[in-house]
């Protein structure tokens, strides 16, 4: 499969995966929620898409998409945003994010999209670094290997205020993978961050080093072969 990493457009939130666009684990306060036996429900998807709004208005682009160049399906996303706009951000026991940071909240990717998560990140990194943000953190969480009513019942356990959606955290070895550090260690919930100056510098370094050896190769080859043409005869 073949896919195109955008920006998302507020007017395509329609074409988000239905989770993505129902979940609002990060973007609503846990104590604004309705209890399920209140008999009081809210709109999830209505304020996914609010709280989508009000960033992009406020402060800019929040998530990236993968869409498949084919179908043009919504195959994988990363949200992002400062975590002052994160409720959620403050309630995990290795909270506060750095006020520094910009917060990666989620990455869902369909299976089988191989190599496509990574994209999504470095399409972040690389959108940040142009808006001159300095670091980027991420709450990482480390998934138990057991099944059942035992993995649900390390769910409970260790869950944050007001519940927890796995599918939407960052699994925690993806992270480390990925080039960012530890920053706070925790069982469950380790909280990880990458300086962007530091972290994409050598990337950015390797490829400008690159580009110009292909120009002086370039420039090379073609003096050689001016040298190499044989005068005309008069």
């Amino acid at each position: 499969m073949s896919t195109v990493i955008r920006a998302l457009d507020l007017d395509k939130f329609e074409t988000l995966p239905r989770h993505v666009r129902r979940c609002v684990f990060w973007e609503v306060d846990p104590e604004a929620i309705p209890d399920p036996g209140s008999g009081r429900s809210i709109d999830s998807e209505f304020d996914k898409e609010a709280w989508i709004s009000m960033v992009m208005l406020d402060w800019g682009r929040c998530a990236q998409v993968a869409v498949d160049s084919e179908t043009g399906r919504v195959v994988g996303t990363a949200f992002y945003a400062p975590p002052g706009r994160v409720p959620r951000a403050r309630l995990f026991p290795t909270s506060p994010v750095s006020p520094d940071a910009v917060l990666v909240t989620s990455v869902r990717v369909d299976a089988g999209v191989v190599g496509t998560a990574q994209r999504l990140v470095d399409a972040v990194l690389a959108d940040l670094v142009q808006r001159g943000v300095r670091a980027v953190e991420a709450f990482g969480i480390i998934r138990s290997s057991a099944e059942g009513d035992a993995a649900a019942e390390a769910v409970r356990e260790d869950s944050v205020p007001g519940g927890l959606c796995p599918g939407c955290m960052v699994d925690a070895h993806f992270l480390a993978d990925s080039g960012f550090e530890l920053v706070a260690a925790h069982h469950r919930f380790p909280r990880y961050r990458i300086e962007l100056d530091e972290g994409l510098g050598w990337k950015t370094a390797v490829e400008s080093a690159l580009d110009k050896l292909v120009l002086m190769a370039t420039i090379d080859v073609a003096g050689r072969e001016r040298t190499a043409v044989p005068s005309p005869v008069g």
